[in-house]
């Protein structure tokens, strides 16, 4: 040691230093350390055995970087956590108390490893399950919308919520729930794949059952309660009359006819209605929103009636008509009968448009029943008039072929008047099976009045009878005993049809199976050209019979007239006669 100068003092020679007591020293130190290490070990050991891996502990904070929080659990070494998984909580300071999982002892620099995140997800776990097993209520944070549903944050676990859990009304903008904290109830756990459902619909509709069943008991028809539009669809309105839901029918929103019940009432409306009617359950509920207004037809003006003109708008086109408004909630039938003097009837939509403003005649009312018929034709001439004059029989016009009958064509020779051709009046010479063998639908055609009846609104007509008859000239050409060039057309059981080619004109004729017999003794076939016989003409059914056989027999009777066996020909025919002809 130095003196007051600062100079170090002499060493006293006297005294040597082995003289000192360190030894003694010595042992009173290791005396102390002793005991305060073996305290030390103690405890230390004691962590040791304790501390697991993966064990849920608390620690305390005791310092806070940019990156980072150290937690002290009372181990060889204090364990550090990401302050990411403290973004939940900015709150954060030293001295806090928080839950950690061991996530290792060591690692390779010794440091000791700790989860906060897993830790909360842990509590979190617990807590859901003991939720779920006494049927508490929740807490939770609506972070995003899924597909189904949304995402809810329960103490740090992701649930689902179904998108017809959250309200007991439809959900329109699911976005304004984002961010939301709200009650719920867990409906569901899946521990084996950790999922987790919730409810917020379910506490609601607890809450709702008692006043549901207060509600129902006072239900009665004819009763007006007050309630919220909660659903609109295309046939009608849910109305929540306070936990109990009630349909208003699309034909009992209006006294009008309503398209869609949009046009009248809009989500979230509030409005009165009226009991209708209910089941014996009184879960299905009947509802009615015109019903509280006046009958429109008891305001129609009393006046009008039956040959009256009226003006409306066309609300709505069947095929059968259409429906004309002709004052609010007052609609009259105007059936595609009336709408033009056309026999050749069309679809209504050919007329009119919905949203078309129309004058029409009332045909009938009945004030009653609420029924009125009307008439667009009836505003203008019935051309059926002075048909006479105009149509009268003889007289050519031009149509056009509106549609057929298997017995005839009906041609529109103008709106109103139509005619018939019946298929014996389409061809002199061609056997006519349907009339779209000669004729076409929207063809152009001119015809012969031919008989005309003006109390039944009739009219015949002929397209034959305006081209010469030409079997006038066939009964000169085609005389029996005559010969002449013919093709097979067809062949069938009993004979064959065959086509003169001489002139161009498409002449049937009928040749009778043993008719067809060559002079080889072959039969003739379809196709085949031959030189034939005449042996039967009837102008009035236009019948030709023919024969092949004939003509080679009587040449081999080497011009002598071929026996009745041979020929076949009728008793008549042989004397000279002309059948029809």
């Amino acid at each position: 040691m130095a003196d007051e100068d600062g100079k170090r003092p002499a060493v006293q020679a006297d005294v040597a230093p082995e003289e000192s007591d360190w030894e003694s020293l010595e042992n009173q130190l290791e005396s102390l350390d002793e005991s305060d290490r073996k305290e030390l070990e103690e405890l230390y050991e004691e962590n040791l055995k304790t501390l697991k891996a993966l064990q849920l502990v608390t620690g305390e904070v005791t310092k806070l970087t940019d990156r980072e929080v150290i937690v002290d659990i009372h181990s060889k070494s204090e364990g550090v956590i990401s302050l990411n998984e403290f973004r939940y909580k900015p709150e954060l300071k030293v001295g806090d108390r928080v839950n950690v999982l061991v996530d290792k002892l060591e690692d390779k620099t010794g440091q000791l490893l700790l989860s906060h995140r897993k830790a909360r997800a842990i509590k979190a776990w617990e807590s859901v399950n003991e939720a779920y097993a006494k049927g508490e209520i929740i807490n939770g944070c609506i972070k995003s919308r899924t597909k189904g549903g949304m995402i809810v944050d329960i103490i740090g676990i992701e649930a689902f919520l179904p998108g017809s859990q959250i309200d007991v009304k439809p959900i329109r903008d699911y976005d304004s729930y984002i961010g939301k904290t709200m009650e719920f109830k867990v409906v569901k756990v899946n521990r084996e794949f950790k999922n987790v459902v919730v409810s917020h619909k379910a506490l609601i509709e607890a809450d709702l059952q008692e006043q549901k069943k207060e509600i129902i008991a006072k239900l009665e028809k004819g009763q007006v309660l007050e309630g919220c539009v909660k659903n609109i669809t295309s046939y009608g309105v849910f109305v929540d009359l306070g936990g109990v839901d009630g349909l208003i029918h699309i034909t009992d929103l209006s006294w009008s006819h309503v398209n869609h019940p949009a046009e009248i009432v809009e989500l979230d409306q509030k409005l009165k209605v009226v009991i209708l009617d209910f089941d014996e359950d009184k879960t299905k509920i009947q509802l009615g929103f015109k019903q509280l207004k006046n009958h429109p037809w008891d305001d129609f003006d009393p006046e009008v009636k039956a040959g009256d003109k009226v003006s409306g708008k066309v609300v709505v086109i069947a095929d059968y008509g259409a429906f004309v408004e002709v004052a609010p909630g007052v609609e009259g039938l105007v059936h595609v009968s009336e709408m033009s003097w056309s026999t050749h009837l069309r679809s209504a939509q050919d007329f009119v448009e919905v949203g078309d403003e129309v004058e029409a005649e009332v045909l009938s009312l009945d004030r009653e029943a609420h029924k009125m018929s009307l008439g667009f034709k009836q505003l203008t001439p019935d051309p059926w008039t002075d048909i006479t004059d105009k149509y009268a029989v003889g007289t050519k016009h031009k149509g056009i072929v509106r549609n057929f009958t298997k017995f005839g064509a009906f041609v529109e020779l103008e709106e109103g008047i139509d005619g018939l051709i019946h298929i014996t009046d389409i061809s002199w010479n061609k056997k006519v099976k349907h009339p779209s063998e000669s004729l076409q639908v929207g063809q152009e055609v001119e015809v012969l009045v031919l008989e005309l009846d003006v109390k039944g609104r009739r009219l015949s007509l002929g397209y034959k009878q305006l081209i010469e008859n030409p079997w006038d000239k066939i009964a000169q050409k085609y005389a029996v005993g005559t010969q002449h060039e013919a093709v097979i057309r067809d062949a069938f059981e009993k004979g064959a049809i065959a086509i003169f080619e001489e002139s161009g004109e498409e002449v049937e004729a009928f040749i009778p199976r043993r008719h067809l017999e060559k002079q080889d003794g072959g039969k003739l076939r379809k196709g085949e050209r031959a030189t034939f016989v005449v042996i039967e003409f009837n102008k009035e059914f236009k019948r030709i019979v023919l024969s092949h056989t004939a003509v080679f027999r009587e040449r081999e009777a080497d011009g002598k007239t071929p026996r009745e066996g041979d020929l076949d020909i009728p008793a008549a025919l042989k004397r000279g006669g002309k059948k029809g002809g």
